[in-house]
Formats: C-alpha cells, structure tokens, sequence
C-alpha cells in the first residue's frame, strides 16, 4: 500500500498531479479511518501505463478512455498522422540547424528560399558576411553557403578554360548594337566574363568600354585580349560587384550585359541599372527565358530548382515596361548561342573529369548540360535591347 506522496515519488508526479487524477476519476484511493488516502500496486502500474499512452501523444481524456477499455482505433490513427507530421517537422529542423552548422548540405534549403523569397535571401546571406556579387553566386550556383568557397574554387576552374562563360555568339552582340539608336560614345559592360562581348563591341563601335566582372581569372583573359587587340586606349577594365556599381560621374550611353544580370535578379537589375543611363540612354541584356508554356517534367524541374523566377519574352518586356524602358526590340539568340557555350563546356568537363569525379560540380554542370540536351526548344537565350525613357 502507499501514501499518496509514497505513490507520487514512485511514478516521478506530484502529490498535487495525483490529487487532479482523482478528481478526474483517472485515480481511486481508499480512505483509511484517520482521514489518509492510500493506493495500491495496481494503481501505480495504472499511472505508469497512463504515463506510457501519454507518451503516444493522448490526451488524459483519450488515456482514461483506454484505460476503461474503450480504445478509438479511429481516434488512435489521427493520432498516429499528427505525430508522424510532427516527426518530420522537427526531422527537417534538425537536418536545417545541421546543415547551417555546416554537418550537411544546405542545397535544397537555399533553392527552396530562393524561390520563395528572393530578395531577403540575398539580403539574409549578406548579413551572414557575404558580399552582394557573392550572394548572388551562393543563391544560384553553389546553394550551399558553408560550401561555397570550395564549390566556387572547383567551378572556377572549370571555367577557366572557357572562352565563353554563358550562351552568346557575336553575331548576336552585333545585332543587338544595330537597334541602338545612336553611335554610342561610352558603354559600361556588367558581368563581362572573359570578355567575348566586349571585343565584339570595341570592334564594332568608336566607344570608350568599361567592363566589370568580380572574377579575376576572366579579368585577366580579357587583359590579355585587350592587349592582343590593341585597345588599350579605349577598354578599362575593372573588379566590380553589380549590384554596388558606384554613380558615374557622366551617365552611361549604354549598359550592355549578357548572361549575368540574372545573378543580380531582372527586375532589380532593369530599376538599379537605369539610374545610371543618360536619358535616352540604352540597356542591352540576355537572359534565359521560356520558349512553351508547357514544358517537359524534367525540364520544368530543373529549372524550377535553377532558375525560379525564369520568364517568357513578354513578361521581359511587360517588367522592363514597368521599370521605365522603351523596348526598341528583343530576339531569339539561337541554338548557336546554347551551343557556343554548353558544347566546349561538356568538352571541359570531359577533360576534367579525373580530377573532379564525384564533385558537385561537375554533377551540377552534366545535368544542365543533359536537360539543354533534352529541353531543345522549350527554353533559350533573348537579348533585349530597352531605351530609358
């Protein structure tokens, strides 16, 4: 036999827990002639099996209704569900506060902020040290902010060997400088790479070039072609992030940038960049944009995961529109474009694969390779050409 406080120090309650039970019935004590309760060894074995259903996540009316012998399978199977959701909310919290302790990869976390909230994720990974060009590189090329520098040290090297860092052909350059509307004086190149586009522009204009990027080693190829070249005089070539391009002190003629102003975001791209064009002043960018409405599953996934907030050519148009643009005209780059990029890079790849086997990147890099393969049609590069209005 216990007392009540013997009985609530052997199932680890209180005696005021116990006194709560036995007025909800749960509990029966005997009263003894002097006034004291006391309980017997089924009644503690009825509290640890009431402790052990508690467990399971029932209710203390649910416990006393099994204890009673009247078991809601149905009720228990509810239970069963909502418990199950729970474990894997706190499975994924846990894989979260892992990943962020840099034990596993953040991919998926990023891709899914990405799509959802874009802006606050650039700004989110800014406030974690990264600057604005590198969380634009964490956001859509590493995805994994713990390993960032190492992917981005094996993706570099991947692309130092390419001469073009994105689709693009200087057929296309050339023609998007024929709807310029003027013989622009001064250009400002954002996201030049190692220079394709720029060579094209200085060869086909009078302008005075600045072009910018924040990757040295395509920096330094563009150097070495300027050199090549003999334009010295008329290309400066600088280490800029694009989204902290300081007020010119003369407002550009043009701003041409192809394949980057993704990284930065379009629509941010179209607002910050005007403010640096002279009115009347031209932006030209490329970017890639859907070709069907109704895409492949496996394309559409890639993509998804990619590239989120990928567009068609008029809704391009509709946002630069809204931004404060005129549209003198946009056109389909062509298959010539994806291939001048994507086919030396599967050759790279190729040649690398010794030294990359079983790297991110060159899974990364394959399964684009193979979805442009197998998306032929569905999606493609757009150049636009927009007058500040």
């Amino acid at each position: 036999m216990y007392h009540i406080s013997e009985l609530a120090e052997s199932v680890g309650l209180s005696r005021a827990t116990l006194l709560y039970y036995e007025k909800l019935g749960l509990l029966k004590g005997k009263r003894q002639a002097n006034g004291y309760r006391v309980y017997t060894d089924a009644d503690r074995q009825r509290l640890r099996l009431m402790q052990q259903l508690q467990a399971g996540g029932l209710s203390l009316q649910e416990c006393q209704a099994c204890l009673d012998g009247k078991l809601d399978r149905e009720m228990l199977g509810q239970r069963l569900e909502t418990v199950e959701r729970e474990i894997a909310e706190k499975r994924k919290s846990r894989d979260l506060l892992a990943a962020l302790l840099g034990q596993s990869s953040l991919k998926d976390w990023h891709e899914e902020v990405e799509r959802v909230a874009p802006d606050l994720h650039r700004a989110w990974l800014m406030s974690q040290g990264f600057s604005s060009a590198e969380a634009g590189l964490v956001a859509l090329v590493s995805k994994d902010m713990n390993a960032h520098d190492a992917y981005m040290a094996v993706f570099m090297e991947v692309f130092a060997g390419l001469d073009w860092w994105g689709p693009g052909t200087a057929e296309a350059t050339r023609r998007a400088l024929t709807l310029v509307p003027f013989a622009p004086e001064t250009i400002f190149e954002i996201g030049c790479g190692p220079g394709m586009a720029t060579m094209t522009l200085a060869e086909a204009t009078r302008a005075r070039i600045t072009a910018t990027d924040t990757a040295e080693v395509a920096l330094n190829k563009l150097r070495s072609r300027i050199a090549v070249g003999g334009f010295a005089e008329r290309i400066e070539v600088q280490c800029v992030d694009m989204a902290a391009i300081p007020a010119p002190e003369h407002p550009w003629d043009v701003i041409w940038s192809e394949g980057s102003a993704y990284v930065l975001g379009v629509e941010k791209a179209l607002v910050d960049w005007r403010a640096l064009l002279r009115p009347g002043g031209v932006l030209v960018f490329s970017d890639m944009v859907w070709r069907t409405g109704k895409p492949d599953d496996e394309v559409r996934s890639f993509w998804a995961a990619e590239y989120p907030v990928m567009a068609t050519p008029s809704t391009r148009v509709a946002q630069a529109k809204r931004a404060g643009y005129r549209v003198l005209g946009h056109f389909d780059m062509g298959r010539e474009a994806m291939d001048t990029y994507y086919r030396p890079l599967a050759t790279r790849l190729e040649a690398l694969e010794p030294d990359l086997a079983g790297s991110r990147v060159l899974d990364d890099l394959r399964r684009e390779i193979a979805v442009n393969q197998a998306g032929r049609g569905q999606f493609g590069y757009e150049m636009f050409v927009l007058e500040r209005a």
